[in-house]
């Protein structure tokens, strides 16, 4: 899987966004797999994190907590996103316990994602990075707003949007924070980090 490996800024800004995601291999095990796929969700609901999500349904802010477990299928990829090591080490430690025989994807900087995993007990045995963004480059936004919107791997949201909100915000209309919650919806999956989101976005404002 590689829709969260895109996520671009400095170090001090990812080193506090963690993806944590199960998902049945087609063909090999997604028979059954529905109460297996519950099961991680209420383990990972259990830390409290600012984003979740199931590819097929949508995400907390869309459809919520009760709308994600009750229309888990054999073909989810049930997501949930942290934004410090402790919560994530908490998460991926009981994932581990449970024991699920699901793959189970973490994302993050490598070095804190392996420092965890070895905390836990886990030998990763894959690592996939992402090469960066290839081609006429000067087509895209300014590399303020792709930390922004690389945070939904599946280009779900607009850079204009985003651009709108920095704007509002420059305005006074809407907090940082408020205007995190107005683009997280448009990532279906629920990797976006909120939280993230709105501190970039109080960084672009204070800098400009």
């Amino acid at each position: 899987m590689t829709h969260t490996l895109h996520r671009r800024g400095p170090y001090e800004s990812l080193i506090n966004d963690f993806v944590l995601f199960a998902i049945p291999a087609q063909g090999f095990n997604e028979k059954g797999s529905i109460p297996k796929l519950t099961k991680f969700f209420d383990i990972v609901i259990k830390y409290d994190p600012v984003n979740f999500g199931d590819c097929g349904t949508g995400n907390k802010y869309g459809v919520g907590e009760k709308g994600i477990r009750e229309n888990i299928t054999e073909s989810s990829v049930v997501h949930a996103v942290f934004t410090d090591e402790e919560t994530m080490e908490k998460a991926m430690e009981e994932v581990k316990e449970a024991d699920l025989g699901m793959s189970v994807i973490a994302t993050g900087v490598l070095d804190a994602v392996d420092e965890i995993a070895k905390k836990v007990g886990i030998e990763r045995h894959t690592i996939e990075h992402s090469l960066g963004i290839w081609g006429n480059t000067n087509l895209l936004p300014d590399e303020e707003i792709l930390e922004i919107t690389t945070m939904c791997g599946h280009g779900m949201i607009s850079s204009n949007l985003t651009q709108l909100v920095i704007s509002n915000v420059k305005k006074g209309t809407m907090t940082p924070e408020q205007a995190a919650k107005k683009i997280a919806p448009n990532c279906h999956c629920g990797v976006f980090n909120p939280e993230r989101a709105a501190k970039i976005i109080e960084r672009i404002v204070s800098e400009n």
